[in-house]
């Protein structure tokens, strides 16, 4: 399970809440009408009925919380670790034992109180019988306000934590304090860590995920670590020591040779000392930081022997990068995936899976047939191609040119016909039909309006020609004595 999994628990309603919800239900669910005057027998079966239903909600909202909330012993050890750290596991196996102990009485006051009721003489009686253990079994659900209360504040705390799959690829970063972990987890990730210049930016692990060779990896940023005994660690540091102890992933040990960090490299070194144990059988990288201010060529000798010593330890390798300047930052993520994709192979090589399947598996290994050097062939016109050069003004035009030649994003429109393929390349624009009413227009369209057209208009030129539109009867002007207006004809007619 991951810590996703633990984030879909239900909240748990407080003391008061819970008997407000199990009560309104029973009086909702369970006939209301009771008469002195019926048979002893139903009326002992109708607060029986009224009990057990209470005894059944009690039960339904009490499981429901255990078995949402996990067992420490069930969890893998990273997520039962940090839930130790962060809860205190005794606290929450206490919480969790106070609610069986409760759904456990309910049960016997239930089931004591449904004993008594077959023996009721009267309506009085057993209404007194039901409102006793009414009354018991709510008392016994007061008494776990603290319990109930504790559960919602680790629920909330729980969906709060960032997604951690324990069993997936693993970056983890770790190192002093402000020695520029969490600058690094911003550069390589879609992470958002705030990155301040004090000591314990980072109170709790922070989890980004990049892609690298089409496999999906998770990066955690934990809290930096103090030089000091296990036993006086805080909250905050013991998180990155559960998660160096228990997560299969590759180690980043992050170094500031300038002191920016406010650490000497010596106190550095040391702490790498102290908690190598963390890092057996995992892939360790030593990452010098900062290099914009101090490079590991640039230390003064004495610190420098220090640091030697960790990179001449087995299985470390040393990348220098700068956050700053982003220099070697791809360099660096890229050699801590190869460097865990290279472990985790070798992990299932020598594990007892591969004994089952080795053979089964063949490797065919390519042979020459021949001494011919048969080299790649490039055609010229590729190698003749000249790159492309934004600064160049006599680059060739890109779409992405034009677009921002005719007014941007927004503005400019591509014309999607520029690449058709047409014997006659004129007709790249000609007008497509359109369809109305599920009719091409194109099918109402006369095929030879055309040449008709052609006829009417030498017609009309042969008529002017003739000077039929040049006689005197034509270019007459008619006077005529002005006369009512149509409006006022049509109003008078209607009258």
């Amino acid at each position: 399970m991951s810590t996703s999994g633990l984030k879909a628990i239900a909240p748990v309603p407080t003391a008061a809440d819970f008997l407000d919800i199990v009560l309104s239900k029973t009086q909702r669910k369970t006939p209301t009408v009771i008469h002195k005057n019926f048979k002893i027998s139903r009326i002992r079966n109708f607060y029986m009925r009224k009990v057990k239903f209470t005894q059944d909600s009690f039960e339904e909202k009490l499981a429901g919380i255990l078995n949402e909330f996990p067992m420490l012993d069930d969890l893998h050890p990273f997520l039962s670790s940090l839930m130790n750290v962060l809860y205190d596991k005794n606290h929450y196996k206490l919480a969790l034992g106070q609610l069986r102990t409760a759904r456990h009485l309910i049960d016997h006051v239930a089931k004591d109180y449904c004993r008594l009721l077959k023996f009721g003489d009267s309506l009085y009686r057993c209404k007194q019988l039901k409102k006793a253990a009414l009354g018991r079994m709510a008392t016994i659900m007061r008494r776990q306000k603290d319990p109930l209360a504790y559960l919602e504040q680790v629920r909330q705390h729980i969906s709060r934590l960032p997604n951690i799959d324990p069993n997936t690829r693993t970056l983890l970063i770790c190192g002093y304090p402000n020695v520029g972990k969490s600058s690094f987890i911003n550069k390589v990730t879609r992470a958002d860590v705030d990155v301040q210049p004090y000591a314990f930016t980072t109170k709790s692990l922070f989890v980004g995920h990049l892609d690298y060779k089409y496999l999906r990896w998770q990066v955690i940023d934990t809290p930096g670590i103090l030089d000091h005994p296990l036993e006086e660690m805080n909250t905050i540091e013991m998180q990155s020591i559960t998660a160096l102890a228990h997560l299969k992933s590759c180690v980043l040990y992050f170094m500031d040779l300038s002191e920016q960090c406010g650490y000497t490299v010596e106190a550095q070194c040391k702490l790498f000392h102290s908690i190598k144990p963390l890092f057996n059988g995992k892939p360790t990288l030593l990452v010098i930081n900062k290099i914009d201010v101090m490079r590991l060529e640039n230390l003064h000798p004495d610190s420098r022997a220090l640091v030697q010593e960790i990179i001449d330890s087995e299985g470390v390798q040393c990348v220098q990068v700068s956050c700053y300047s982003e220099e070697g930052v791809m360099d660096l993520k890229n050699k801590a995936c190869d460097a865990l994709l290279a472990h985790r192979v070798d992990t299932k090589l020598k594990g007892s899976k591969i004994n089952s399947v080795i053979n089964r598996i063949h490797v065919a290994q390519p042979k020459a047939r021949d001494d011919v050097v048969r080299a790649p062939f490039i055609p010229e016109a590729v190698k003749d191609r000249k790159k492309y050069d934004k600064n160049d003004p006599d680059r060739r035009k890109l779409a992405r040119d034009i677009e921002a030649e005719e007014g941007g994003a927004g503005v400019y429109n591509i014309n999607l016909r520029q690449d058709y393929l047409l014997a006659n390349p004129e007709w790249k624009n000609d007008i497509i039909p359109e369809i109305m009413e599920g009719k091409n227009i194109a099918d109402f369209i006369d095929p030879d309006i055309a040449e008709k057209l052609d006829a009417l208009e030498r017609e009309e030129e042969r008529l002017q020609a003739e000077g039929f539109y040049d006689s005197e009867d034509m270019h007459k002007e008619v006077e005529e004595e002005p006369g009512p207006s149509p409006a006022y004809r049509w109003a008078t007619d209607i009258v």
